[in-house]
Parts: C-alpha cells; sequence; structure tokens
C-alpha cells in the first residue's frame, strides 16, 4: 500500500495534518472511542459503563464522559426518581464516527491477525534453527 501523492501540496498536507490534529484532540486517549461502542447499544448508567469497558477507574470515566458531552458525542440525563437516575446515552451526532469505528476494527483485526501469525512464523523458524 503505497503512500498517495496526488494533490500533495503543501496546503493540503497542513490541512490534512490540522483535521488529523483537530479528531486526535477530540478522541484523545484510549477510553473516548471503547466509551462510544459501549454506549451504541443504548443508554447505560454510569455503573453499566464502567463494567462494560473493564480497567476504567470512575474518575477517569467521569473525566471522559463529560469531555464526550461537551464535544456532543454523549447526552447526560438525570430523572428525578429516589434515588436519582443519571443515564448516558449517544448523540445522533456520534454516528459521524461509524465508519471511523469500523475502520479501526478492521485494521485492529487485520493487524492482530498479522502479529499472531508472524509469531508463528519466527517460532517455526527459531525451531528449525536451533
Amino acid at each position: 500500500m503505497a503512500f498517495r501523492r496526488e494533490n500533495h501540496t503543501k496546503e493540503t498536507c497542513n490541512a490534512s495534518l490540522n483535521a488529523v490534529k483537530d479528531a486526535l484532540y477530540v478522541l484523545n486517549g484510549k477510553w473516548k472511542l471503547p466509551l462510544i461502542i459501549s454506549l451504541q447499544n443504548g443508554p447505560k448508567r454510569f455503573n453499566e459503563i464502567q463494567k462494560s469497558i473493564g480497567d476504567i477507574t470512575p474518575k477517569i470515566l467521569s473525566k471522559e464522559l463529560k469531555d464526550l458531552e461537551l464535544n456532543e458525542f454523549v447526552i447526560r440525563k438525570v430523572f428525578s426518581t429516589t434515588p436519582v437516575t443519571v443515564t448516558y446515552e449517544l448523540t445522533e451526532y456520534s454516528g459521524s464516527l461509524n465508519k471511523v469505528i469500523d475502520e479501526l476494527r478492521n485494521w485492529g483485526l487485520q493487524h492482530r491477525e498479522r502479529l499472531v501469525t508472524h509469531r508463528k512464523t519466527e517460532n517455526v523458524l527459531e525451531e528449525v534453527v536451533i
């Protein structure tokens, strides 16, 4: 897979760089996309999200949910029940990440397969050399 050079000028390069930096700024860290994926099946409460994600601490989860809310990916809904019920759900705008998530998932599967295959090949070569 070669790098595409068509229309590759300093201006287009800077525009691409800035766009990628903007996207990474919004989706930075290891938790934002997993949180969005976790909420794709519908609204969840804080503890449900934490259980579905795994190793995330409550402090980090709270921060990440606030960031996602500020960037219009998540809505926080408060219900006046006793005790108060709070749920988090994806906004319509979060659907704009579906292609990104699909591509990352596909690439991740390919990459994992490549590494596993490479390890098997390496182990076979080591056994042959020994």
